[in-house]
């Protein structure tokens, strides 16, 4: 553990002032006080269309067809209000609850950005984003991922641990946990994490793999620079770089285990095929690739498909459909992996894991 100055407040969880509490805990209520009515206005497409197999093959047509016909329940309309309120205003309200206690927090995140073992490496000045990342506000985040100079703390600290996990108890940090272990062996050495974000699944790989060095590559440097605070909060040696996972320049035979945990469906097609050949690039002989996203398109009846592009349409997901009608499991196989497996967890078979090896 890095040494703290004595008397100094070393913890990066945030203690929420009154305002921002409120405004944090009616999101998460008024999130749970609408499952009535969502669930009466799941009843009523049910009703609506008793057989999910006559439903229009093309997606935005039958998009087209599901708006008429529940164009008159009033409890499908108002889950589409509460859910367009919601995705509009939760990145806001974390942001306004952060402001509120920023004074208290400036000088521990100050402390372990600069104090500590682990490294950040941003892109080159000159260096452009990939197409598909520029002018979105993936989530709905306002501005998107590095509009805030510490957005990265509040999509880490208040977004996924006091609104995610409050609406998904548990769920969200054990999957990680659950998919870091996955992997077939019980160490590895060097571990690459493709789409590190703020360090949620970067932590679940250390804490399975204690000796093992970690390594991770985000376009995002404000979610990066908080990946690099928990790292050093925690003693952690990560070494972490603003790059695309499609090209992380990396050497050849750099890595024995290969990660990501729900990235992919923040790329279009063309990406994810090359996140898996740069994985196969930078893996030795021999390691193991681990790929979590969405669950797949095929594995839904129409029904399904409907709701999952939908929401993906409404809460700024602009490449999922894209990602999500991908056979991840043939894109790792002619990305030259082999023992592919692949595997929807849980009931609705999320996450959607793909594992392989690299031949020796």
């Amino acid at each position: 553990m890095t040494r703290q100055p004595e008397g100094m407040n070393t913890s990066l969880t945030p203690v929420l002032k009154q305002r921002g509490r409120a405004s944090v805990d009616f999101l998460v209520h008024f999130g749970r006080g609408s499952q009535a009515v969502r669930a009466q206005g799941d009843r009523e497409i049910a009703a609506a269309v008793p057989d999910p197999s006559s439903l229009p093959d093309d997606l935005d047509e039958r998009g087209r067809w599901m708006e008429d016909a529940m164009a008159a329940s009033r409890p499908w309309r108002v889950s589409q209000a509460v859910g367009e309120w919601h995705s509009t205003m939760h990145g806001l309200i974390a942001r306004e609850a952060f402001e509120e206690i920023l004074p208290d927090l400036q000088p521990v995140i100050a402390h372990f950005q600069t104090n500590g073992p682990a490294t950040l490496e941003p892109a080159a000045p000159d260096e452009a984003a990939p197409f598909y990342w520029q002018g979105v506000n993936f989530h709905r985040t306002a501005g998107g991922w590095d509009d805030h100079p510490l957005q990265g703390y509040i999509h880490g600290e208040i977004v996924h641990r006091r609104l995610v996990e409050a609406m998904f108890p548990g769920g969200i940090f054990l999957q990680r946990r659950a998919i870091a272990g996955m992997p077939p062996r019980d160490d590895y050495a060097r571990i690459l994490d493709m789409g590190a974000s703020t360090g949620h699944f970067t932590a679940a790989l250390q804490e399975t793999y204690p000796s093992a060095q970690i390594t991770g590559v985000d376009l995002s440097l404000r979610a990066l620079e908080h990946a690099q605070r928990v790292a050093n909060a925690h003693g952690w040696g990560w070494r972490l770089y603003q790059r695309p996972a499609e090209r992380t320049g990396f050497a050849e035979a750099s890595f024995d285990l290969v990660a990501s945990y729900i990235l992919l469906h923040e790329l279009p097609a063309e990406a994810i095929r090359a996140v898996f050949a740069e994985a196969f690039r930078v893996l030795e002989p021999g390691g193991d690739m681990i790929m979590s996203d969405v669950t797949r398109y095929a594995d839904m009846d129409k029904l399904g498909v409907w709701r999952a592009d939908s929401g993906a349409r409404y809460g700024g997901e602009p490449h999922w459909r894209e990602s999500a009608s991908l056979d991840l499991a043939e894109v790792a196989r002619q990305a030259g992996f082999v023992d592919v497996n692949a595997v929807g967890l849980g009931p609705r078979a999320y996450p959607y894991v793909v594992q392989g090896r690299k031949p020796l």
